[in-house]
């Protein structure tokens, strides 16, 4: 038996910029941390004397003869890749929700990819990790996606990734203060709106608009390295941090008009209210969780504001996908 333990994300900036069609020609780079809420996936080899050969069990349960007749896009496109012989039972717990904006698709992916390699025996580094999850996405399984998520998954950590026009890409950690990852974390908030959306419907309007929306993007792309600097620099107020994500908020609602809803800018717009620097949604938007800079003093206002809303706390995490739990009982 295998446990992998894989983290969600939080994008700040550069999101849309990592969509292949956009960086094949222009670059991308993004800015994002991993933190501490989890996809768990347990896989186990199962013993031939079931009627089944393979059971799934995530918020539905599958019991099925042969891996293409599994429904669950990402365990039938990996098990379909891996090619794997036996018979497998595969457990899925998240510590939030699917489809919510924190990159919990690829962390089941890359998640699943890795308990199969543990479970095999075999070590896979973080860069391939990152790879063939990106390549059961985007190439087997065919979703509009982009190529963030599964390497801050794989990864982990606070990291400015950048994207190559001939597809390869480069994981930089941001080093940052101990004193300023601090203030920077306390100024952050995390809701969730209620609405879950299919990030690969409006990730593909966004893909759709890209080159009519060259300037929003360039400008996106840019704020990484001015985030990074604002972290780096012993002078520059916090503040500036969040009055960027508002920036960058306003032009990633101008990639595509399903990015935002009449419902997520009216909260949005509640928090600034109460006191809100700035924020954004996260993902490819539509719904999911919204993140927030609100300085401390603050935040019971807008959390009172937003008392509809669900309140996650959450902490930064650079651990990236594990093994948690590794019992071989047989190789694929």
């Amino acid at each position: 038996m295998v446990i992998t333990r894989t983290p969600f994300r939080i994008s700040f900036f550069g999101g849309g910029t990592d969509y292949p069609a956009w960086f094949s020609e222009h670059e991308g780079k993004v800015l994002s941390t991993t933190i501490d809420k989890y996809c768990y996936i347990t896989c186990r080899h199962l013993p031939p004397f079931f009627e089944y050969k393979h059971r799934i069990v995530y918020s539905a349960i599958e019991n099925v003869r042969h891996w293409d007749e599994i429904k669950h896009p990402a365990v039938r496109a990996v098990l379909g890749w891996t090619n794997c012989s036996k018979g497998l039972e595969i457990h899925h717990d998240g510590d939030l929700p699917a489809r919510s904006g924190l990159g919990s698709s690829s962390s089941f992916t890359v998640g699943l990819l890795h308990a199969l390699a543990a479970l095999k025996g075999r070590y896979v580094s973080k860069k391939q990790l990152a790879s063939n999850a990106i390549h059961i996405e985007q190439d087997v399984i065919g979703e509009n996606v982009g190529s963030q998520d599964q390497i801050a998954a794989a990864y982990g950590g606070f990291n400015r990734i950048e994207f190559n026009r001939n597809g390869s890409f480069e994981v930089s950690p941001v080093i940052v203060r101990p004193q300023r990852t601090r203030e920077l974390q306390s100024h952050l908030m995390l809701c969730f709106t209620g609405f879950s959306r299919i990030a690969s419907d409006i990730a593909r309007s966004q893909i759709d608009n890209l080159h009519q929306r060259e300037q929003e993007l360039h400008r996106i792309g840019a704020m990484v390295d001015e985030a990074v600097q604002i972290l780096h620099s012993k002078t520059r107020r916090i503040e500036e941090f969040g009055e960027l994500l508002h920036q960058s908020w306003m032009n990633k609602k101008a990639l595509s008009d399903r990015v935002s809803t009449p419902e997520i800018d009216q909260i949005y717009q509640t928090a600034l209210d109460a006191g809100a620097t700035g924020g954004k949604i996260l993902g490819a938007g539509g719904g999911g969780f919204l993140l927030l800079f609100v300085r401390p003093a603050l935040q019971p206002r807008v959390r009172e504001a937003l008392s509809q809303l669900i309140h996650v706390p959450f902490g930064f995490d650079d651990s990236g996908s594990r093994v948690v739990l590794y019992q071989p009982n047989g190789l694929c």
